[in-house]
């Protein structure tokens, strides 16, 4: 059964997760040997928990496309082994220093900091290899297409670059930044691992480049929408809502999106993006239906 046999975004979703966990459950390592304790680290932080959104934008993009299950699948589970290694890596006490992830402890705390560092990488390095198997496209340059995105997505120039600017926030008043930076911060720490999400499915499947770059249009208002609504979940959530440790950013003092802008303009301001990122997908009719319901869910989640 194909995700686009689902007219309902919470079946689809609930679909997209089964069937990406399964294919991550495949692709990671497992055995007795002297190095089983970082795969043990590895399926912990990466199975059984999280709504996996990214890969059902992969999913449901792979669809407006023909691209076939398996492709879209291993290519959702990469995205899923990403971003995985960054939140080991982001609730180690060097980062956020957070001893609770999806309801249960972090890595580093069901295990040791070594080991967490470890998984995290080896989780990154399983992403790449993923793609690069010929199993993920039978064409050589959309499967280096696809690493080179996915890098550029994950690298300096992207999640670990927004890494960075978000540490760096931490030192600063919430006045000192301005809402230009605070976007900036974003795209680069949560929307450009999205973008890469919902754009997939147009590189497997060789789209022309103005239905590419709908997708990416999506991509960027809904990434914002998402980081914003997450910035009023660290306020409003509560732990066993959000399977992590809320009020951390007000507690360090973190410039965000709800500092500056204040709850009640942070929430009309994420309706508005969410809004804007449907209107995107215009080119595509009804079979991209799912992907703006997305955009609705991502504005009323409570996790």
């Amino acid at each position: 059964m194909p995700l686009s046999s689902h007219r309902r975004f919470d079946a689809a979703l609930e679909f997209a997760a089964q069937s990406v966990e399964r294919t991550m459950e495949r692709l990671l390592p497992k055995g007795e040997a002297g190095e089983s304790r970082v795969f043990e680290a590895m399926r912990y932080s990466s199975l059984n928990g999280g709504k996996r959104l990214r890969a059902f934008f992969v999913l449901a993009g792979a669809t407006l496309f023909r691209v076939s299950a398996l492709s879209a699948l291993r290519t959702a589970s990469a995205i899923e082994f990403v971003h995985a290694y960054s939140l080991v890596h982001d609730d180690l006490p060097a980062m956020d220093d957070d001893d609770l992830r999806r309801g249960k402890p972090s890595c580093h705390k069901q295990f040791d900091e070594a080991t967490a560092i470890l998984a995290g990488d080896a989780l990154q390095a399983l992403a790449f290899e993923v793609l690069a198997h010929e199993d993920t496209h039978g064409d050589p340059s959309v499967r280096a297409y696809l690493v080179s995105e996915l890098a550029k997505a994950a690298g300096a120039h992207g999640m670990v670059g927004g890494q960075m600017l978000d540490m760096l926030a931490e030192s600063q008043e919430a006045g000192e930044m301005s809402i230009g930076a605070i976007t900036r911060l974003q795209r680069l720490k949560t929307g450009a691992l999205i973008s890469f999400s919902c754009t997939s499915g147009a590189i497997l499947g060789k789209a022309s480049e103005p239905m590419r770059g709908a997708l990416a249009a999506y991509a960027h208002d809904l990434g914002l929408a998402f980081q914003i609504v997450d910035d009023l979940l660290d306020i409003e959530g509560d732990a066993a809502q959000l399977g992590k440790t809320p009020g951390k950013d007000a507690a360090a003092g973190k410039a965000t999106f709800v500092s500056i802008l204040g709850q009640e303009r942070a929430r009309a301001q994420a309706n508005l993006l969410a809004h804007q990122a449907a209107q995107h997908l215009e080119p595509f009719g009804d079979a991209a239906d799912l992907l703006k319901q997305a955009a609705e869910f991502v504005v009323a989640r409570r996790a």
